[in-house]
């Protein structure tokens, strides 16, 4: 899929807790296309579309789309450097318009079992905010229909990447990578995802990334249509980028929880071209299958079908304004980047200065029943939904321990926690997401570390809360 290592068994180890749900049965579900691409709301205009009308069994616009053939980019890792196994084509058998205004990409198996499908992307490599505005990415998708065994392998995908990448294939993460809709093995699941920096580890965590997932709202993934959609937000400082699923926010990444020159590298340049494919087996089907994928029992022929793809903008001022909220009272806001040493009490902690990207301090030598506290921190009257943690570990034998967020008292029930074990050294961090229950309000926040051994685990420098 992408012309380099990632996903690997260990990708999203924070979300493996939502892939033991059991998995849904899908029913078949037939859901028309709609007539034409949406109206965007007031304040946004659209600035680039596709709603795939044309005849059966054409090939999508040339205008609009280059189509990606074979294994790899001309120069670029083999087997666009996921491991994925099909062969991408430029036949109608493999990617096609339905003549009812969808997009299928159709993933096939021949009798010697060989695997071939369809992969996209834009002519356009130019999305990104207009000055101090707002861009959205969107895509009305329905993932190929097809649940359990038989769905073993299967990688249904809407991303984009950064211009850049553009003929050179070996700039990635560093020029930005949004996963704005990931799906694998029929899960009744959708990634979405940040790559940046640096592979591997660096400020984006990879070859993981930096991620969240949730299910389809009411119907699931497989067996209806659903709007996968991300904002990238130029008219706030920092600057936002929020995932949706047809309507609904389930993640969210601030400009200040990257290193400056991170930030600037995966945003100063033309902008991004976006991609719509299926593959088949890879890295991130086979750390969540556990195992290689496909397998024996895994079915072709279950096609991706896309109602429309649009981009649209919203004007902004020229420069980024301050977000609309009101400024917090007494304390720091949840969704700024708030130091670590900045606590305003503790219990058997250190601080030392940092190695990590940006300098200052972290705090240090922290143990099972350590804690500190933060005061006074504003969460305002849109609901946090979500903690991300700035932390590293050289803890040794496989041991490992729980950060947890707790309101009001160290020792309150946590609204949200996620577990650590070495990440290579003290001062080799890592940016981990976790979710939170909903947090709106002002309240004292602290950080408690939980572990069933007594030896220090973990270093934290920085975090911030998210909607």
């Amino acid at each position: 899929m992408r012309s380099r290592p990632k996903k690997q068994s260990t990708r999203r180890r924070t979300l493996l807790s939502a892939l033991l749900a059991p998995v849904l049965v899908a029913v078949p579900l037939t859901i028309a296309a709609q007539a034409s691409v949406p109206t965007p709301p007031a304040g946004w205009t659209n600035i680039w579309s596709d709603d795939f009308d044309g005849a059966n069994n054409t090939l999508p616009s040339s205008a609009n789309w280059i189509i990606d053939t074979g294994h790899s980019y001309p120069g670029g890792a083999w087997n666009w450097g996921t491991g994925e196994i099909q062969n991408y084509t430029n036949s109608t058998n493999n990617l096609k318009l339905d003549g009812t205004g969808n997009l299928v990409i159709t993933p096939r198996r021949d009798s010697s079992g060989n695997w071939t499908s369809g992969r996209i992307e834009t002519q356009r490599s130019d999305f990104k905010p207009p000055a101090g505005g707002v861009v959205a990415m969107e895509a009305r998708v329905q993932m190929p229909n097809i649940t359990g065994e038989a769905a073993v392998g299967y990688w249904p995908a809407f991303w984009a990447l950064g211009a850049p990448y553009r003929g050179n294939y070996q700039n990635w993460p560093s020029i930005g990578e949004l996963d704005i809709m990931e799906n694998v093995n029929g899960l009744n699941t959708v990634w979405a995802t940040l790559h940046c920096g640096v592979n591997p580890g660096g400020p984006c965590n990879e070859t993981n990334g930096l991620g969240a997932s949730r299910a389809c709202p009411g119907s699931s993934c497989q067996s209806a249509f659903h709007t996968y959609r991300i904002e990238w937000d130029a008219s706030v400082s920092p600057n936002q980028l929020r995932w949706y699923v047809d309507g609904q926010q389930f993640h969210s990444l601030s400009q200040g929880q990257l290193p400056a020159d991170t930030w600037n590298n995966m945003t100063n340049h033309n902008g991004y071209f976006l991609l719509l494919n299926v593959a088949i087996g890879g890295g991130f089907p086979d750390g969540v299958r556990g195992s290689t994928t496909p397998i024996a029992a895994t079915v072709p022929d279950k096609p991706m079908l896309v109602d429309y793809v649009a981009v649209s903008t919203k004007a902004g001022s020229g420069t980024p304004t301050s977000p609309p909220t009101t400024p917090p009272t007494g304390g720091s806001s949840a969704y700024s980047t708030i130091q670590a040493e900045s606590y305003s009490g503790q219990s058997g902690i250190g601080v030392e200065t940092t190695l990590d990207s940006g300098g200052g301090q972290n705090i240090m030598q922290i143990a099972n029943g350590d804690w500190a506290k933060y005061s006074a921190v504003n969460f305002g009257s849109t609901a946090a939904t979500q903690f991300v943690g700035r932390v590293a570990s050289g803890i040794g034998g496989g041991a490992s321990g729980l950060v947890e967020v707790r309101l009001d008292s160290r020792t309150n029930v946590p609204v949200g926690s996620f577990a650590l074990g070495n990440t290579g050294s003290w001062q080799t961090y890592r940016t981990i997401p976790t979710n939170i229950s909903a947090v709106t309000g002002v309240h004292d926040v602290y950080l408690t570390f939980t572990s069933g051994q007594p030896a220090d685990f973990v270093n934290v420098n920085w975090f911030t809360f998210g909607h």
